[in-house]
Order: C-alpha cells, then structure tokens, then sequence
C-alpha cells in the first residue's frame, strides 16, 4: 500500500482484545511494508558498519606502503557511502510510508466504528477519549509501527557486526560481542518503571483532553450559568497534574539516555586501552584497532534504534489499549447473540419498542411525553437502534422485524434518530444537505418547513457580496457563528431532506420561540404526511398537532391519546406538560373533588 492508494478500500477487522493483540494485527496487516523497511534498513546499517572496515584498510595500507590497498579502500569506502545515502533516503520513504498507511489504517477503523454506534458511542465513551484516539494516540501506534522495522534492521546488523569482530580480530572481536548485548540490556530493568510513568501520563494527558473538550463543548452554557471559573479551575489542576506526570517521565527516559551514553563511552574506552596494548605487543596491526575503534563507534548509531524502540512502545501501548477499548465496542449485546437478516428488503410498518410498550403507528405524527429528560433521549436511542450496551431487553421492532437483526445499512435507512443536541459540520449549507436521500423531499421544502427563512437571510449577508446565495455560504464548525435555535433548525431541515421511512426527533424546537415551534409543528406535519414520525417533546405546541401522543413514566407507557384528552384525564402528564408543582396538582384535585361533591348534592 503506498500513500497515494489511501484510503484502504477495506481496513479489516481489528484484534481488539487488547493493545498488543492490536498492534501485532497492524504490523502484520503491514507486513509487506515493513519487509520493504527492513531491506533497507540493512542497506544503510550494513554501509555504515563497513566504513570502519574501509577505514581501517586504509590506515593500513598507509602503514604498508601499498597503493592498490589503499585504492581498494577507497573503492569500498565510496560504494559504502552509496549503500548509506541511497539506503538511509529509501528507509525514510518507506518508514514515512508505513507511518502514515498504519495511522490512516486505525483513523479508518475508528471512524468506521463512529458511523457504526453513531450516538452511542459517546454515551460509553467520552468525547473526549475519541478526541484523543483519533488524534495524539494514532501517531504514537503509527510511530511504533515505523519503528519496528528500523529496529529490526538496526539488530541484525549490530549482530553482524560483532559476529564479523570476532571472525575479523578474535582478541578484540570477543570484548565487543561481550560488551555490545550488556549495553543493549543495560536499560531493561528500568523500562518497566519508564513504561509506568509514561502511562501515568498518557492516562492524565487524556482525561485533561476530555475535560478541555467538554468544556468547549459546553461554553454557551458555562457562560449563562458563569461557571467558566471552576471548569476553568479543573483544566489548570488537570494541565498542572499532566506537566508534573511529564517531568517525571521525563526523568527516566533522561536516566535511561545517560546510561546509553555512559556504557557505550566505557565499552570504547576499553577497547582502545586493550587494543593498544594488543598493538604494542605486535599481536594486532595499527589498521586493525583502527577498523575495531570505528566499527565500536559506529555502532552506538543503531544501539540508539533500541532506546527508540523501547519509548515508542511504552508510548503506542496504552495508545493501543484506548483504540482497541473503542474498537472492541458493538452496536447491541443484542446483536452479537442473534444473526442477521441479509439482504432483507427494508422494513415498514408500526414501531414498537417491547421495553416500554411504545407504539408509534405508521404515517401518523406520534409525541411522546417523558418526565425524565435523560430516559426520554434513552429512549429515543432505543428506537434508532442504539441501545445502550447494559442493556439486554429485546430490541425495537418496525413492522414486525427486530432492527438488531437488519444489517446497519438498512436499519439506518429504515430509522434516523436526530437527538437534542446535533451536530453541524464545517461547510457550506449546500454541503450540509447533501446527504444520503430518498430524493422525494427537496432542500428547499425542508428548509421552509424547518423554518429557516431568517437563517438563510443571515447567511446571504455573511456571503461574498459577487455572490449572496446563502447555499454557498460556509458554515463554521459545529455552527458556533449560528444562534442555538438557527443550528437546531438547520439540523431539523436535514434531517426532513433525508426523508427516512421513521424519522425520531428529540426536542427539536426546544430553542426556538413559540411563533416558530408553532410554524414548525405545522410544517414537519405537513411534509411528513404518510411518513412515521416520533417525536419527543412536552411543548404543548407540538403535542396538540401529534395524532397521537404517548405518556412514558418509569419506563413504562401510562397514558395514551389526544393531548388535550390527557390534560384532562392524567395527572402526572398534565404535571409534566404544564410544569405544575405538587402543591398546585393538590390544589386541583381539591377544587375538582370539590366540584364532583357539588353535583352530586344538586
């Protein structure tokens, strides 16, 4: 795989087991790119380790007065020097290569993974975490995947080396290939303690991402109740508390580059003092310690790809763990322990969901009344097919068929599920409303249906002034430069556009004033007619246009009917719906038994 093929036509299916299950997957799913690494690493490292040979000729050919033996040196020195530019240029394009291909490999499953839980996902993972998996934590399991093959080719040839010490200058040959592995191994009982505290700092590095994350997230807010100064607070003690777990790892991996410098400083040291004693007592040529000095330094150059390796695992691990934690996720128990339904042709009919006895007849518009907030957008989760993962009830039917049995295309074509909180991606309106479609409904029928006329006029002025068609005027993330009631209008208008066979909202017009609601109510009536609508709302301006409105408490549906018949007959609805206090639902029921004592006297 090679850059310009990006991105995989299929990225596979991941070990998600656990980190180092997940990271022996990719290296094996980049098995040909390392292979094609590896190669050249050899390349580089084998030149570089033959300079001291070329070298050390040399010197001797000096020393004998020998002319063919120093053009033979500068022969070999010149086709080392080759190996090292054309293998150091050809490993940095084909490490560059596996870096990016591995990184551009998780992005890809993760964010197959987001379009599978859709919502969900959040609500078992934190913003967040998925923030920092798909940035910071994909280059660290792209780096170790890089470093891998370098590694590889730094080790075979650090091997070759000493093995051809010991055949070249046995005396010499012997201390290296003695010393060498005690250099490697030196570090090792210090890189478990390094991996701890790298890991700490991972962990806290994180959770400071997802308390920065939500806090932006949730700015407006923050402001209207003013409090950015303790969310402000928590950031600066989680930032100082990453900074203090950072030193302390650095302090380690400090120590451990020391020892690095230190141990090959005495190994060189060493040599030369026993190779010129070797020298002076005639054992050895002035050539020889020459080609042994240099090929001892010259290998403190791959014995650096050992430390590397050692950081860059410590580092990629608990990145692993994190990508496969998210990766490991399905969209239902329910579904990993039934099959699905292939090639089924989509679903129609009534929507029912077995847990709370929630009917929603087809073509009609149906409310549904929650006191609860947090059950009401659990719910409406439920009816798209996202049930939260402890969940083990039985899964929502459309006419008749379980949409954990219905491949996720399908039950995503069947269902579309717009929760209170949606999100719009940086682009132009146009951009915004091309979505997948049935075609029967037009961008311009739901944008006047949502009620969006003002939001165009506002996006017609920020346009350039050659060109002021709103459609093309770009939209910032998120919509932050759109008022809440503009973005939850837009976010209506796709979803109306894409005209799915059961559309559930989740307080759709809980920004907007009541004029608009009203307007609204009126046109998503209108432009769904035939069409399964639910929506979830206790604004009595939508709840007196519904066909049918459904009262859900504890979990379970209590009420059913027209919402002016439940004001009147329900309690514990027209409490909800009116936002009356138990006091004031005493008061009531004391002037109705009341007036029922009256009529019974007349």
């Amino acid at each position: 795989m090679q850059i310009r093929d990006l991105p995989y036509p299929d990225p596979g299916v991941a070990d998600a087991r656990s980190g180092p299950r997940f990271l022996l997957w990719l290296g094996r799913n980049q098995l040909g790119g390392q292979l094609k690494s590896l190669s050249w690493g050899l390349l580089h490292f084998c030149g570089v380790a033959g300079l001291p040979l070329g070298v050390g000729r040399a010197v001797q050919a000096v020393v004998d007065r020998s002319g063919s033996g120093l053009a033979l040196s500068g022969v070999l020195i010149v086709l080392c020097g080759v190996a090292i530019t054309l293998g150091d240029t050809m490993l940095h394009r084909t490490a560059v290569t596996n870096w990016i291909t591995a990184a551009a490999r998780v992005q890809q499953l993760l964010a197959r993974k987001t379009a599978e839980l859709g919502s969900a996902l959040t609500r078992r993972v934190a913003a967040g975490e998925v923030v920092a998996v798909s940035t910071g934590d994909v280059e660290k399991i792209g780096w170790f995947v890089e470093a891998v093959s370098r590694f590889a080719a730094a080790a075979i040839t650090v091997v070759l080396v000493c093995v051809g010490l010991v055949f070249y200058e046995p005396a010499i040959g012997v201390v290296v290939a003695v010393g060498v592995p005690v250099l490697a191994l030196a570090v090792l009982p210090l890189l478990p303690r390094a991996t701890r505290r790298a890991d700490i700092q991972r962990e806290k590095a994180g959770r400071a991402t997802e308390l920065a994350s939500d806090t932006v997230a949730g700015l407006r807010v923050l402001r209207g109740i003013g409090g950015e100064e303790l969310f402000l607070g928590r950031y600066r003690q989680a930032s100082q508390e990453v900074r203090r777990a950072a030193v302390r790892s650095a302090r380690m991996w400090s120590l451990i580059s020391a020892i690095q410098v230190l141990l090959p400083g005495l190994l060189l040291i060493a040599v030369v003092w026993y190779g010129a004693g070797l020298v002076r007592d005639g054992r050895i040529g002035v050539g020889e310690l020459v080609t042994a000095f240099s090929a001892v330094t010259l290998l403190m150059y791959p014995l650096r790809h050992f430390e590397e390796i050692a950081m860059a695992y410590s580092f990629s691990r608990p990145s692993a763990k994190r990508a496969a934690r998210v990766l490991s996720l399905e969209r239902t128990s329910y579904e990993r322990e039934r099959g699905g339904l292939d090639g089924a042709a989509l679903p129609t009919g009534d929507l029912y969901d077995p847990a709370t006895g929630m009917l929603a007849p087809a073509g009609l518009l149906t409310a549904v009344v929650c006191g609860d907030p947090d059950a009401a957008g659990l719910l409406a989760e439920r009816l798209g097919g996202h049930a939260a993962e402890e969940e083990q009830s039985s899964s929502v039917l459309l006419g008749g068929v379980a949409l954990d049995d219905l491949p996720l295309d399908s039950a995503r074509a069947s269902v579309l599920v717009q929760d209170k909180d949606p999100v719009l991606l940086s682009g132009t309106l146009e951009e915004l409303l091309d979505v997948p479609a049935s075609g029967e409904v037009s961008a311009d029928e739901a944008l006047t249906a949502a009620q969006c006329q003002d939001v165009l006029d506002a996006l017609a002025q920020a346009s350039p002034e050659d060109e002021a068609d709103p459609m093309r005027t770009r939209i910032t993330e998120r919509g932050r430069s759109l008022s809440g009631g503009q973005r939850q209008r837009l976010a209506l208008a796709r979803s109306l556009v894409t005209d799915p066979e059961v559309l559930v909202l989740d307080e759709p017009t809980s920004a907007v004033d009541s004029h608009t609601e009203a307007r609204i109510a009126e046109g998503v009536k209108k432009l769904r007619a035939g069409r399964t609508t639910v929506v979830f709302a206790s604004s009595p301006l939508l709840l007196d246009r519904a066909d049918r409105v459904v009262f859900v408490h504890d979990g379970e549906v209590t009420a059913v009917g027209a919402h002016r018949e439940l004001l009147h007959t329900d309690a514990e609805y027209r409490a909800v719906v009116t936002r009356e206090t138990e006091d004031e639902q005493l008061s009531q029921l004391a002037e109705l038994e009341a007036l029922e004592e009256i009529e019974e006297s007349a």
